[in-house]
């Protein structure tokens, strides 16, 4: 098993061919994760892009590398720009090309350059932070399978954190990744502009359905829930909707292991 120490990364294997690339320095706690095949290797988002996210990747494979982008907010497209083929679902390849309307540099800003614990790399100045622009090489739909050498990952379309949100399952172990649709400690977020209430609670109640999952891999937070939260996400979206909860502004709704702000 390989042992990385690093100054802004932490590197916590999941398996032998499953990392968990995380940034424990900044509020965010955000993580990426490296899923290693035969023929490929997938690496579910980019963080933060204060530090070069290659630096660690290529230290855990020497196979080549695609981008599975669960959705593009800055602090999960920060590293896109290392690698040469990267895909996100459809409804959002404007966002990836031309950014996210009505979202200010200025704010992005200072979302990442505050509440930092850690001695950032001297590479990193704020003033100069912009979020990854560029084209995809291709694009995710609902249902895709994409197998990167006895690894499938199937691909779930679970808008509501954002249009073109994605979850995706490694169907050899079982592990779902769920980007920001969900994990725990924090409130899941659906009450900006681009986001929608109605469609979150409908993809939670989609990836509450997926067989056989042994463990939720979110990209904040921690690491590796049971699987036995999806149950407790179906009781969450049935009282929702029977209090009619699912619209903006009703607040923050905390459940067993995880909530939700609209």
């Amino acid at each position: 098993m390989v042992a990385i120490k690093d100054p802004w990364f932490t590197v916590q294997a999941i398996d032998e061919t499953t990392f968990a690339i995380s940034e424990y320095g900044h509020w965010e706690k955000v993580h990426s994760y490296l899923l290693i095949g035969e023929e490929q290797a997938a690496l579910i988002d980019t963080g933060l892009g204060i530090d070069s996210i290659k630096r660690i990747t290529d230290q855990l494979t020497n196979l080549p590398i695609i981008v599975l982008t669960t959705h593009v907010h800055w602090d999960h497209i920060g590293g896109h720009g290392e690698f040469e083929k990267l895909y996100v679902h459809k409804d959002e390849e404007d966002w990836l090309i031309n950014g996210i309307q009505k979202l200010p540099i200025e704010q992005i800003r200072k979302d990442v350059s505050r509440d930092i614990t850690i001695a950032t790399p001297a590479t990193f100045q704020v003033e100069t932070y912009r979020p990854f622009q560029g084209s995809p090489t291709g694009l995710l739909n609902d249902g895709d399978e994409i197998n990167i050498g006895n690894r499938i990952l199937t691909i779930y379309h679970t808008p509501g954190h954002s249009p073109g949100h994605v979850s995706i399952l490694d169907t050899k172990n079982g592990y779902l990744f769920t980007g920001d649709l969900l994990y725990d400690e924090t409130p899941i977020y659906a009450f900006f502009p681009t986001t929608n209430p109605t469609d979150l609670v409908e993809s939670l109640e989609k990836i509450s359905k997926v067989p056989h999952v042994t463990k939720i891999y979110g990209a904040h937070n921690t690491i590796g829930l049971h699987a036995d939260i999806l149950k407790e996400v179906q009781d969450a979206v049935r009282v929702l909707r029977e209090n009619d909860l699912v619209r903006f502004g009703t607040g923050v709704h905390t459940f067993k292991g995880f909530s939700i702000q609209f």
